[in-house]
C-alpha cells in the first residue's frame, strides 16, 4: 500500500490533481490498441487447406485484373459486420451509394469506412491523451476535455470529409468530360453504330482524358452485356453520377427509345446544349473572378500602397512636432 501511495503522490506532484485520471486513460487506450490486432486476427479454417490442395488451376491466373472489379480483403471485418454497418436498410443503402459515388465499389466499403472512423477516433483520443500527459498544466476541465476530445472528433470525421471530397472531384470530372463524350457519341451514331457499341467505343476513346467517365461508361456496357434492361442501366448511371446534365441525358435517351425518335437527332440537340452550358459555366467563373480578387487586392495591395504614399508624410509630421 505504501508503494501505491508513493506512486500516486509522485503522479500528482508531476502532473497535477488530474494525473491519476490521465494515467488511467492512457493505460486503457494502450490496452485497447493491443487487443484490437488480436481480436481481428482471423482463425485458420482447416477446410481452407483442403480447398487449396484440391485446386488444379491457379485462381490468380483465372481472374484478370480489371479496374472495375476492385478486390478488397475484408474477411477480418466480416465478424464485426453487425457493429460496423448500419442495420437500417435505408441508411445502409444511402451510405453504400455515397461510397459508390466516391469510387469505392467493393462489397465491404461501408464496413471499412466505419472501421476507419473507429480506428482514427481511437488514434486521435490517444494522441490527445499523450499531449495532455506531456503538456498538462493547471487548465480547467473544459480545456482538458477539449484537448482530448478535439483530436478524437477530428479523426472520426476525417473519413467523412475524404468521401465527400472524392465525390466532388468525381462529379467535376464527369461534368467536364460529358460534353466531349456526347460529341463522340454523336459521331459514332451518325456513322451507323448502335447505341451500345457507341458507348463502348467512347469509353475507350476518353479513357486517357477522362478516366472517371470512361469507367462509368464501361460499367454501362458491362451491365447491358449481362442482360440488364437498358433504361434501368441508364437510370443507375444517373444515380451514381448525381449530376443534372447526366440525369437530363438519361431522360432524353429513355424517351427517345420509348417514342421511337432517332437517337442521332436527340444527341445532336442535347450535345449542342451541353456545349453551351459548358461555355456558360466558364463565363460564370470568369465573371466571379474580379469579385474574389477584390478582397485579396484590398488586403495585399492597399496597405503597402498607403505605407508608401502616406508614410513619408506621417514621418515628417512626427519630426515637426518633436522638434517644437
Amino acid at each position: 500500500m505504501d508503494l501505491v501511495k508513493r506512486i500516486v503522490d509522485f503522479i500528482i506532484n508531476a502532473m497535477g490533481p488530474n494525473g491519476p485520471l490521465i494515467v488511467a486513460g492512457v493505460l486503457g487506450l494502450f490496452l485497447v490498441l493491443v487487443m484490437v490486432p488480436l481480436v481481428l486476427r482471423p482463425s485458420k479454417d482447416p477446410f481452407d487447406r483442403i480447398a487449396g490442395s484440391g485446386s488444379f488451376v491457379d485462381e490468380k491466373v483465372m481472374q484478370k485484373e480489371i479496374g472495375l472489379r476492385q478486390e478488397q480483403n475484408t474477411s477480418q471485418l466480416d465478424r464485426f459486420a453487425a457493429y460496423l454497418e448500419p442495420q437500417d436498410q435505408k441508411q445502409f443503402s444511402d451510405r453504400r451509394l455515397k461510397m459508390i459515388q466516391a469510387g469505392y465499389r467493393t462489397t465491404g466499403a461501408v464496413r471499412t469506412f466505419h472501421f476507419a472512423q473507429l480506428v482514427l477516433a481511437i488514434a486521435g483520443l490517444l494522441l490527445g491523451s499523450i499531449y495532455l500527459f506531456l503538456f498538462s498544466g493547471n487548465d480547467s476541465i473544459q480545456i482538458l476535455a477539449a484537448k482530448v476530445l478535439g483530436p478524437c472528433l477530428a479523426g472520426y470525421y476525417l473519413p467523412t470529409y475524404w468521401i465527400e471530397r472524392r465525390r466532388q472531384i468525381r462529379q467535376t470530372e464527369l461534368q467536364d468530360g460529358f460534353p466531349d463524350a456526347l460529341d463522340l457519341m454523336l459521331i459514332c451514331v451518325e456513322s451507323g453504330q448502335t447505341l451500345d457499341h457507341t458507348i463502348q467505343r467512347v469509353a475507350g476513346e476518353v479513357e486517357v482524358s477522362y478516366p472517371t467517365l470512361s469507367e462509368e461508361m464501361t460499367i454501362i456496357t458491362n451491365e447491358i452485356r449481362a442482360g440488364k434492361d437498358r433504361p434501368q442501366v441508364l437510370r443507375d448511371f444517373a444515380e451514381r453520377a448525381e449530376i443534372p446534365d447526366i440525369k437530363a441525358f438519361v431522360t432524353v435517351m429513355i424517351q427517345s427509345a420509348k417514342f421511337g425518335t432517332p437517337v442521332g437527332d436527340a444527341l445532336r440537340v442535347f450535345s449542342s446544349e451541353m456545349r453551351d452550358k459548358r461555355v456558360m459555366r466558364a463565363e460564370e467563373k470568369a465573371n466571379t473572378l474580379p469579385t474574389k480578387m477584390t478582397l485579396v487586392t484590398m488586403l495585399f495591395t492597399v496597405p503597402p500602397l498607403l505605407v508608401i504614399l502616406v508614410g513619408p508624410s506621417v514621418y515628417d509630421i512626427y519630426e515637426f512636432f518633436t522638434t517644437q
